[in-house]
């Protein structure tokens, strides 16, 4: 049975291995090989320990568990950037969400993304955003089925001099039938998805 749990520091190399993993296969094809290929377990492990023992970092880890072992994973946190066509609303970002490949449309991407909404809420965070890339349709259609739309934002990050553009996502943060607890059990009837 899968669970979803807050994250804990001998979770970080099965979190950058789900991480490094999940971007070469979702974005093969979107995001330049040279630049997929070039991603280690090792390195991205690295700089994720540095950044998980920061001690007043205001983004959330949680993971899915099976048998004791991380097979998704979700950040989220207050919105990175100011927001000012909502105004005087506590807004929240996903900033990541994968899943091992291989084990993408068994609930798993649902669990985390309605734990992370939970918790949101119960923080008085009132509406999510989360930026995907314009061209990973399955992620765009995973997060739409879980009430998110496209706000008309749009940005562009380089990969190896590449320009890969990316659209924002809003949904609200509204009341659901749990109230944020931390170890739950996931549900396996949506497909997961990717933010970046």
């Amino acid at each position: 049975m899968v669970r979803v749990r807050k994250m804990n520091g001998t979770d970080v190399e099965a979190v950058s291995a789900i991480r490094v993993r999940g971007w070469q296969s979702a974005y093969a094809g979107i995001l330049p090989r040279s630049y997929l290929e070039a991603m280690t377990v090792e390195d991205d492990a690295a700089r994720r320990r540095e950044w998980f023992s920061l001690p007043h970092r205001q983004s959330v880890d949680l993971v899915a568990v099976d048998g004791g072992e991380p097979v998704g994973w979700i950040n989220y946190g207050p919105s990175r950037s100011e927001v000012p066509e909502v105004p005087d609303v506590r807004t929240g970002e996903i900033n990541a969400l994968y899943v091992r490949p291989g084990l993408t449309g068994r609930g798993i991407g649902r669990g985390l993304l309605d734990e992370a909404h939970a918790l949101m809420q119960s923080q008085e965070f009132r509406a999510v955003l989360l930026w995907v890339l314009a061209d990973n349709q399955g992620a765009r259609r995973f997060y739409e089925r879980a009430g998110y739309r496209a706000d008309g934002h749009t940005q562009a990050d380089v990969y190896d001099g590449v320009a890969v553009p990316e659209l924002r996502y809003r949904r609200a943060c509204w009341s659901g039938p749990r109230t944020g607890v931390a170890d739950s059990t996931v549900g396996h009837t949506d497909a997961s998805g990717s933010a970046r």
